[in-house]
């Protein structure tokens, strides 16, 4: 990335998803996610706890480095983990497809930000600095 800056090399630092605990947070319960879709008797089982903890590591990992897609997808899979509890406990009737739908579009739209954006909130800013200050030269 030739328009790293200092405040962009701290992120990337910070950024969970470039360390093996990225794999712990967001690898294990993404398969388990996958296995649910499959395994309807154990899909609430999996469900709540893979989103759950992959929801506050984005949550997390959003807050300690500004990770665009993270200010999306936590809330996403956080949300998606309470509906998938209220669902299994009876207390409101939400088809695992929906969950699994705005799940998928959370991702795509969290993805897709960063994509168009950069992986850091201001990352965009920072590029645009940065091309000004190679115009100067």
């Amino acid at each position: 990335m030739g328009y790293c800056s200092a405040e962009t090399s701290d992120q990337s630092r910070a950024d969970l998803v470039r360390s093996r605990t990225g794999w712990v947070v967001w690898g294990i319960p993404g398969a388990l996610f996958l296995v649910g879709i499959a395994w309807d008797l154990a899909r609430a089982w999996l469900w709540v706890p893979s989103l759950t903890i992959a929801g506050l590591a984005c949550v997390a990992n959003a807050f300690r480095c500004g990770r665009l897609h993270c200010f999306v997808t936590g809330p996403v899979l956080l949300l998606g983990a309470l509906a998938t509890l209220a669902s299994a406990a009876g207390m409101v009737a939400i088809d695992w497809r929906a969950v699994l739908a705005a799940v998928a579009a959370g991702m795509a739209v969290g993805h897709g930000l960063e994509w168009a954006a950069g992986p850091y909130a201001g990352s965009q800013q920072i590029r645009q600095r940065a091309a000004a200050d190679r115009s100067r030269r």
